[in-house]
């Protein structure tokens, strides 16, 4: 396979999953901020766009309106969810020789549809889930229409470290400034979670069961450890089955460290360090974003999680 494939199909399964994740982050800020009475809502806002790494440089308090501005609506923006799907559907043009046609509709669709959805007089809860929705039906068509091979294992390898990024920024808006966050039932329900949660645990919804299940559940498809192990076998898949000290081999081990600190790791140890342990789990995707880059990809690719080339 090409490297300029590959590295699109990478980065399709990136930023569907980004968009998809950002809708709900920004949909449980949002339920926060208007449930929250002691809430100081531009410090909250400050620190969420910090958490997705957005720079603020207007000298005044961010508003709600700067935060979907930012998150959602600003096309130019690779952190929101519309410069998200735009730069989904451009590296699906490129890839077109090796995607499915329905996959290739399915982002073309959605994203002729982002106009009228980005209208700002639209609230924005029917928006999140409008882009819940498309981006559900782009993975849907890609997983049956897709055969099992480099294509398959490219799109999925970069929804894996996505995904495991995002949910990482997800748990850190516990920790958000000027707000006591998000309870763990919400969390759970942002994240489709909480019916899982109670078929698995058998229990009501208590904070070390939450974080437990959230952070490294070996079944649930939204764990992070879930996640940081499926990128690992996506690795092995097209690297071959011996770990090698090459790149790649390296962005197993990036990986794998970060996994078994959470799995190994007494859970109220994490809670109480919740904001570095999520921003370990972030480093760790970058790193091992950067090793496979530099594996697979063209030499010249940009790193910056927020500032990624088309």
């Amino acid at each position: 396979m090409l490297s300029r494939i590959a590295e699109s199909l990478f980065w399709i399964g990136r930023y569907v999953e980004r968009a998809d994740n950002t809708a709900r982050l920004l949909d449980v800020h949002l339920n926060v901020l208007l449930e929250d009475p002691w809430v100081d809502e531009p410090s909250a806002n400050a620190s969420l766009l910090s958490v997705m790494n957005v720079q603020f440089t207007e000298d005044r308090d961010v508003t709600q309106a700067d935060i979907l501005t930012h998150l959602a609506y600003d096309s130019k923006e690779l952190s929101s969810i519309a410069g998200s799907l735009t730069a989904a559907r451009e590296n699906a043009r490129r890839a077109r020789e090796v995607i499915s046609t329905e996959v290739w509709e399915s982002l073309n669709t959605t994203r002729m549809e982002l106009r009228r959805w980005t209208n700002r007089a639209r609230r924005p809860h029917e928006y999140f889930v409008w882009v819940r929705e498309r981006t559900a039906v782009m993975r849907g068509l890609a997983s049956a229409t897709t055969s099992r091979d480099d294509v398959w294992n490219f799109l999925e390898l970069g929804r894996s470290l996505e995904r495991a990024d995002m949910i990482a920024r997800l748990l850190m808006t516990r920790s958000l400034d000027g707000t006591t966050g998000p309870d763990w039932t919400t969390l759970l329900r942002t994240c489709s979670a909480h019916e899982a949660y109670l078929r698995t645990v058998r229990a009501l919804v208590a904070e070390e069961r939450a974080a437990e299940f959230m952070l490294i559940d070996r079944h649930f498809p939204r764990s992070i450890a879930y996640n940081l192990n499926m990128a690992e076998e996506y690795l092995t898949r097209i690297e071959g089955a011996e770990r090698s000290p090459t790149l790649a081999g390296r962005a197993q081990l990036a990986l794998g460290r970060a996994r078994t600190t959470l799995e190994y790791s007494p859970v109220r140890d994490v809670l109480d360090e919740l904001r570095p342990q999520m921003q370990a789990v972030q480093q760790a995707c970058a790193t091992a974003s950067d090793h496979i880059r530099d594996r697979y990809f063209l030499p010249d690719a940009t790193v910056s999680w927020n500032q990624e080339a088309l």
